[in-house]
């Protein structure tokens, strides 16, 4: 069968790999598909340099007017994450509480249904990744099989290649298998059937199904579909897998590592970019115990991130980024036809007419609702390599992982939480910062602004086992650390009462500059109900010296002053979420109700729902 498809130079790489699980799958999957040829991608300089120029040779990718940029389009409606054909495959007698689950006999059966000669008169292209640094104790191995040379591109910009791991090792505790295909695609290159589009993660046979569909967050296997699969191996293994940015906070003499999540839309990258800091990574992080220290690498060398917004004041280290003459691939924007690129909230002014995600545009378009066409979709993505980046660690390829010494769990909260606060302990953190995650959605994501959503650790699109093991997985894993990272929660959105935020876009610096003190010890703090604040001293210190900007104590009260009915008001929600799942940890009722024990006391104590941080000094 690899004789038939193969020519002497694809057929060559292939023999390299004596691992027989892996010749078993990939000899299964061409038998499935029937592919017109094989491609094998060792992530070679003349390979990446062939799936690039193939993108562009088939129409899946259009060049641009700045070298090394190119522009990808995807179906009108198949521009998002396809979250009700997103299914976790379950055998029988599992069950998930919060997710879109099927039963894995009949969903395998269906996809595979959906593959049968899917491939003919196409390439199937054959590739080899890692996730995390490769051959280290945090790397996954994966193999890729796919017909689109635009997923290739992307998956080589995004992701280590794992090929000489495979070449390497003749047996393998498991792999990820990567099964997509584009299936049948119109003119411009994107997939037509959307009504058989399915996106099947069969979590115990270590695989991830993807059909008829182009938009990377439902065809790049490795990333958040993986996840799912990666988080089910660190709940049998005893490690984690978060939705975490990675970054160094440069103190004295030293630089400390933190890893942060955040829902969508709440600063997750704008964390990442800060001046002067530096990044390891900005989405998935793998968390190991290695020598009773808690590190982490970054699953992935790129990124794949939201473009809207990105512009050069707000964002100055992405926008020259993404700006280089480098590799980047936009999705979604506008091209000119000078082949330059606009998006929503980019420098100057929009161009009068294009080509963008609904095809044809001017200045005015409306849809078949008569809604006006914006510049670019809403969740127009651009896809880098780190290597463009100004501001990126120099270890952050390190196999060891990052010492990480803080976490942090920050939302879109209005009116309740302040901007900075360290939890009491381990326990606390991970339960009143990480488990009671909460933010408020927005126009733009959902079309009502400021509903409540409950998100555990930022995950909870991603967990693939039950809710109440997962919260038991990270209470558990700092039990197992001689010295555990500080916890802390952030809020970049608190409001006054005319509804203006009271947080200037760049005072997260501060935010994290007293974090990177209060971890080495250069920090006091205020004991409140909810956790531990900063001193103002400390703050105005931060403000003047950092950012330039007189911090006064009229400012310390506004945001720090503890709002007792909104922290017990969100308690509440909180309580009813977990009593409603099976098997949640008595640990949270417990730190949930002493929350709510300190809050009720300050409340008598001081006869108000408005406490100032003085009066816990």
């Amino acid at each position: 069968m690899f004789n038939d498809k193969f020519n002497k130079t694809q057929e060559a790489k292939i023999e390299k790999i004596k691992n027989q699980e892996v010749l078993k799958y990939i000899s299964g999957m061409i038998k499935l598909c029937e592919p017109r040829e094989l491609f094998v991608n060792t992530g070679s300089n003349e390979d990446i340099s062939y799936v690039k120029n193939m993108a562009l040779t088939l129409g899946e990718e259009i060049p641009l007017a700045k070298n090394g940029h190119t522009m990808h389009f995807d179906n009108y409606n198949d521009q998002a994450r396809d979250k009700e054909n997103t299914r976790i495959l379950v055998p029988k007698g599992m069950e998930l509480q919060n997710t879109n689950t099927l039963d894995r006999d009949t969903g395998v059966a269906e996809v595979l249904g959906f593959f049968k000669d899917i491939m003919r008169n196409k390439t199937m292209i054959i590739g080899f990744y890692s996730l995390g640094p490769s051959n280290s104790e945090f790397s996954i191995p994966c193999l890729q099989i796919t017909d689109s040379f635009y997923v290739t591109h992307s998956e080589n910009i995004l992701y280590r290649s794992g090929y000489e791991d495979f070449v390497r090792n003749e047996k393998m505790p498991y792999f990820f298998r990567l099964l997509h295909s584009a299936g049948k695609v119109d003119d411009r290159k994107t997939s037509i059937e959307l009504d058989k589009r399915r996106i099947y993660l069969d979590i115990t046979g270590d695989s991830v199904y993807s059909v008829n569909t182009q938009y990377a967050g439902n065809s790049v296997g490795l990333k958040k579909l993986s996840m799912r699969l990666a988080i089910y191996h660190a709940q049998k293994e005893g490690w984690l897998c978060e939705h975490m940015l990675l970054m160094g906070i440069k103190g004295k003499d030293k630089t400390t590592y933190i890893a942060g999540a955040f829902p969508s839309m709440c600063g997750k990258t704008s964390t990442a970019m800060i001046e002067g800091e530096t990044i390891v990574g900005d989405d998935i992080a793998y968390i190991r115990e290695v020598h009773k220290e808690l590190r982490a690498v970054n699953v992935e060398k790129g990124m794949f991130g939201i473009i809207q917004g990105i512009n050069s004041k707000d964002d100055p280290l992405l926008w020259k980024a993404i700006n280089k003459e480098d590799e980047v691939i936009f999705s979604n924007i506008l091209m000119t036809k000078e082949k330059d690129v606009h998006w929503i909230g980019k420098d100057g002014e929009i161009p009068q007419e294009g080509i963008n995600f609904s095809g044809p545009w001017k200045k005015g378009n409306t849809d078949k609702n008569g809604k006006e066409i914006p510049v670019s979709h809403l969740n127009a993505r651009f896809t880098m390599g780190l290597g463009g980046l100004e501001n990126l660690d120099p270890d952050w390829d390190n196999k060891g992982g990052m010492l990480v010494s803080a976490l942090v769990y920050g939302g879109r909260d209005s009116d309740t939480s302040c901007p900075v606060e360290e939890a009491f302990d381990w326990s606390h953190g991970i339960i009143i910062k990480g488990a009671s995650l909460e933010s408020e959605t927005t126009a733009a994501t959902l079309g009502k602004a400021g509903v409540r959503v409950i998100d555990p650790m930022s995950n909870m699109d991603f967990v693939s086992v039950p809710l109440g093991n997962y919260i038991k997985m990270n209470l558990d894993f700092g039990k197992k650390l001689k010295t555990q990272p500080a916890i802390f929660g952030v809020n970049y959105f608190l409001k006054d009462k005319e509804g203006k935020f009271i947080n200037g876009r760049e005072d997260k610096k501060a935010w994290y500059i007293w974090i990177e003190k209060r971890v080495n010890g250069r920090a006091k703090v205020i004991k409140m109900p909810t956790g531990n604040i900063p001193l103002y001293e400390d703050l105005k210190d931060i403000f003047s010296s950092v950012l330039g900007k007189d911090f006064t104590l009229e400012d310390y009260n506004k945001l720090f002053t503890i709002r007792i009915q909104e922290n017990l008001a969100k308690l509440e929600r909180i309580r009813a979420y977990y009593t409603k799942l099976k098997d949640i940890p008595k640990e949270l009722f417990d730190v949930l109700n002493g929350q709510k024990t300190r809050l009720l006391a300050a409340k008598e104590k001081f006869a108000s729902d408005y406490i100032l941080p003085s009066s816990f000094k």
